[in-house]
């Protein structure tokens, strides 16, 4: 694979000059950095890369230019290169026009001039800039291959865990891939034993489940110690941030993830209102930053392990796996999240994962390339997604129960929506019902004023309704509301929960009626739901463990 580009653009020579140079000198070892001194010249760059299959990661480019400025020639980049990296060097009086380019162009930084030292204030913008677009464009020399049908339940669970665990895969289609047939045969594969999950100096794998993926590919699937400080359970936003705060403060720290650390948080395409990233960031890039973040301070992770029970054992709380020892805690975090409600209507179940899929990662929109893609939800977690599928689909429906879309997203989102045309919005309708042979084909939706009901044409419908927390696990000691959520603190003193506490010192904040075990961020009864209230909650936590740690 060619070495991707980075081009730089600036009139004023020796401007143009040292920032190639401090490009070449921090990254030209693993990218081709190329010079241009106008708009013109850069597009002529980006023409002869692109007839050249030839990669291009970053355009760096100043914006007060005579000819073009910075903005007219980086939206011009973006509408030939969708996928590579923006960068505008401007003034601070240009402030302005810079942060209006961010949702107008879908620009990725500016950068206010001069950069000095570039230690400081250029290389840690491009060095993240940089890690995204190369998380998107993996080399394929070394990938895993997933051999599978299309419409396999089970290749469409493989292909998930690997994309929410950051894990590079060539997918090849048995029916569609010349290649993915001739390593069907050559493993003498039947049927029942796709997908196939060929690892790089491994064995082949035969319809694996995911533990044995995650165990194949060196991945932690059991605790290493016998008894820790605090074990988390669930790796979304909240338990990721008690394992940053804990780690860094001394606890021996153990998360466990039964899919992949980031929840659902971690498969948004897009979050656009998360405090200090003006550009927003993908889910994914928050849930890998985090992750970097705890293990850097020694905390553990453990995957595609399902906890089944949790126990008071004298001073310690046993985390109970399927599969795996237990994990033995002075303190427990619950941090599951909620998962989607299940949609209640006609022939859907037998096509979960033959078309139908509940949420969805980022990645999997150009499955649905050139194809009707049809979206349940009325929450932002719908609109990021519909709005990542429309720039693959043929059209994407969004379905929605209530009268309108603001009753319950976000308005920028909702204007975003508004505005793309590729984008339908059907308000005051239900999917009721699902059919197709082998694979969804069609969806019969119902106006919910008149009952009329119509059949329409689809190859995709993802569902995004209702949020249900993953609590069946926990035993009568944690006292849970009528929904299912965790009831913590205060609410078990007073109120419908008052019976919830037993002990004469009241329960910690995020204390659950069990003492010792906490609850942070979308599990927890009367919590927000957002990103950062679960951020919040979870960092908040390791407070309240330290001061519970020190009362035993």
């Amino acid at each position: 694979m060619a070495r991707p580009a980075i081009i730089t653009v600036d009139d004023d020579a020796p401007v143009s000059a040292a920032i190639a140079r401090d490009l070449r000198a921090r990254y030209g070892d693993e990218h081709r950095v190329l010079r241009a001194s106008s708009g013109a010249e850069a597009l002529d760059l980006v023409a002869r890369l692109l007839l050249r299959g030839q990669p291009l990661a970053l355009v760096a480019s100043d914006q007060r230019m005579p000819a073009m400025t910075g903005i007219e020639l980086l939206s011009r980049v973006r509408a030939d290169v969708p996928d590579a990296k923006l960068l505008l060097l401007t003034a601070y009086a240009d402030t302005d026009v810079a942060i209006s380019a961010i949702n107008d162009i879908g620009l990725d930084h500016y950068l206010l001039k001069p950069w000095d030292p570039p230690e400081d204030r250029l290389y840690p913008v491009v060095d993240d800039l940089l890690a995204d677009w190369h998380n998107a464009h993996p080399e394929q020399g070394n990938d895993v291959r997933v051999v599978g049908h299309r419409w396999s339940e089970g290749s469409h669970v493989v292909k998930t865990f690997l994309a929410n665990n950051h894990v590079p895969y060539v997918w090849l289609d048995v029916e569609r891939d010349e290649e993915g047939a001739r390593l069907r045969d050559l493993a003498g594969a039947q049927p029942e034993d796709l997908p196939l999950v060929l690892v790089p100096d491994g064995e082949t794998l035969r319809a694996p489940t995911p533990v044995a993926v995650a165990t194949a590919l060196g991945l932690r699937t059991r605790a290493e110690r016998d008894l820790y400080d605090l074990c988390i359970v669930g790796g979304g936003p909240a338990g990721l941030a008690a394992a940053v705060y804990a780690a860094s403060e001394g606890l021996s720290t153990v998360v466990v993830e039964h899919d992949a650390p980031g929840g659902q948080a971690g498969q948004s395409a897009a979050i656009e209102n998360y405090l200090g990233f003006p550009r927003g960031l993908s889910g994914a890039d928050l849930a890998q930053r985090a992750i970097a973040q705890a293990r850097r301070f020694g905390a553990e992770m453990v995957l595609a392990r399902d906890v089944v029970a949790l126990e008071a054992r004298g001073p310690a709380r046993a985390v109970v796996l399927d599969g795996a020892d237990d994990i033995e805690a002075r303190s427990v975090v619950l941090a599951t999240g909620v998962s989607y409600r299940r949609l209640e209507a006609r022939g859907i179940d037998a096509l979960v994962g033959r078309g139908v899929q509940y949420g969805s990662n980022a990645a999997q929109a150009a499955a649905c390339a050139g194809e009707e893609v049809y979206v349940v939800g009325a929450a932002n977690s719908a609109g990021q997604a519909v709005l990542n599928l429309a720039r693959h689909a043929k059209r994407v429906t969004l379905v929605v129960r209530g009268e309108s879309l603001e009753a319950g997203m976000s308005q920028y989102l909702v204007e975003r929506i508004r505005g793309d045309e590729r984008i339908r919005v059907l308000c005051r309708t239900e999917v009721v019902g699902a059919n197709g042979d082998g694979h969804l084909e069609r969806l019969t939706l119902a106006d919910r004023h008149i009952g009329a009901t119509t059949k329409v044409p689809a190859a995709w419908l993802f569902v995004y309704i209702g949020a249900t927390p993953r609590t069946d696990w926990l035993g009568a000691e944690v006292v849970r509301d009528e929904h299912g959520f965790v009831v913590t603190g205060h609410d078990l003193v007073t109120g419908p929960h008052a019976h919830g506490w037993t002990l004469a010192r009241p329960p910690f904040a995020l204390e659950t009626s069990l003492p010792g075990v906490f609850a942070a961020g979308d599990v927890r009864s009367d919590s927000m739901k957002r990103v950062a209230s679960a951020v919040g909650e979870g960092s908040m936590s390791v407070y309240f463990v330290h001061r519970y740690l020190a009362t035993i």
